[in-house]
């Protein structure tokens, strides 16, 4: 991943837990960089979720601190306070306003985040030598197996741009807003209230289409950073030159993170992709899409690698949407295995059953009632999800 000019990531030990690695990470940012965020809507959210909202309505950045082991969520009053202590630590050393500090943490809810090792954690990164974007990736992860990082770049005013995300992210995943924790850089000037309009329509279409377990966590955050080094003009709209394609690569940065949480999905061996058309909206598509990607029963027959597509029909069914049984069909591949409410006659199973020993999964559902359409990402039930999280805070 490439540097990105006026972002510069550090990493420390802070100790949250009780591991030999770093987990405090802190990017700062060069004065005039704009911010964009999505967060959690699960309503018992972080003290962190709270800042960054108010901090968001400012627009403006210099630094981001993530916290990995300690979500410091549902801690009270010691929560805020150690959020506040960091945010004034970190403007003190950049004599900078507080509202243009962002702060996350990850981790184990109901336990406070301790601030004399967060300060010590800050003091540290203050003094460390500039880190890659891998490093970053590394410190940020929690149950994560792998580092997960995106890039892509755009023309825009005629020169180009580079954007970089990071994101971590592998259990309780089921975001109605954007994902896990996941920063984006880049060096483009961008509008701030832009930004925001482009990182939410990203957003609609990657990190709100997965799932892992249907839970939605309680620090989910999703910020954009638009450090402007890149010297092009602002863009302010849609109709700026370079716009479109630097909405683009940011979506395309967005989809990629957005899969490589699904790929890593706790105890996941498989990537599941559905494809919902014949909605009656976008929007029922999409919901009708994450029933069938929540349903224990279809993520555990997938990961059986078992054709039992009588769990699609009964996730159909439960979503809320509008949807008859005589108009909906079903297909797993390319192999159409149901077909106007009823099985296809003399269908061969053996081509799925060779599609559902694959990694990558495709399941396709026509509602046959409009034009409503919509993709959506998800992983198997195995073993190993209830492994991982049975054995999470030992």
């Amino acid at each position: 991943m490439p540097d990105i000019a006026g972002a510069t990531p550090y990493v420390a030990r802070a100790g949250y837990k009780e591991w030999d690695r770093c987990d405090l990470s802190y990017v700062r940012f060069d004065a005039g960089t704009t911010v964009a965020g999505v967060t959690t809507q699960n309503l018992c959210c972080s003290a962190e979720v709270d800042l960054c909202r108010a901090h968001l309505r400012h627009g403006l950045a210099r630094a981001l601190v993530v916290n990995a082991g300690n979500s410091n969520a549902f801690t009270g009053q010691r929560g805020k306070d150690a959020v506040d202590v960091i945010v004034g630590q970190v403007a003190a050393h950049l004599s900078c306003d507080v509202t243009e500090i962002f702060v996350s943490s990850t981790g184990v809810i109901g336990v406070p985040l301790p601030i004399d090792k967060a300060q010590a954690g800050l003091e540290a990164a203050f003094g460390a030598a500039p880190c890659s974007w891998a490093d970053i990736t590394h410190g940020i992860g929690t149950t994560d197996t792998f580092a997960k990082g995106a890039t892509a770049s755009a023309m825009v005013d005629g020169r180009k741009v580079q954007i970089v995300g990071i994101i971590k992210g592998s259990g309780m995943i089921a975001p109605d807003m954007a994902t896990m924790l996941g920063y984006i850089f880049t060096d483009a000037a961008v509008d701030a209230a832009f930004l925001q309009q482009l990182l939410s329509a990203a957003n609609k279409s990657s990190f709100s289409c997965i799932t892992v377990d249907s839970d939605t966590s309680t620090s989910d955050t999703v910020l954009a950073f638009a450090t402007g080094q890149a010297g092009n003009m602002q863009l302010t709209s849609y109709d700026d030159a370079g716009a479109d394609a630097f909405a683009a690569a940011l979506s395309d940065v967005c989809r990629q993170l957005a899969h490589l949480v699904v790929r890593d999905g706790e105890g996941a061996q498989k990537f599941i992709e559905i494809q919902v058309t014949g909605a009656a909206s976008n929007d029922s598509a999409r919901r009708v899409g994450l029933a069938i990607a929540n349903s224990p029963l279809v993520k555990t027959a997938i990961a059986g690698e078992d054709a039992n597509w009588g769990r699609v029909v009964m996730a159909v069914g439960k979503a809320g949407e509008p949807a008859n049984r005589d108009t909906l069909s079903i297909r797993f591949g390319s192999t159409l295995v149901a077909r106007n409410g009823l099985a296809v006659a003399d269908y061969d199973e053996a081509p799925v059953a060779r599609h559902l020993k694959q990694k990558e999964i495709e399941i396709g559902v026509d509602l046959g009632l409009g034009s409503g359409h919509a993709t959506v990402w998800t992983c198997d039930l195995t073993h190993g999800y209830i492994s991982i999280n049975a054995d999470y805070r030992s």
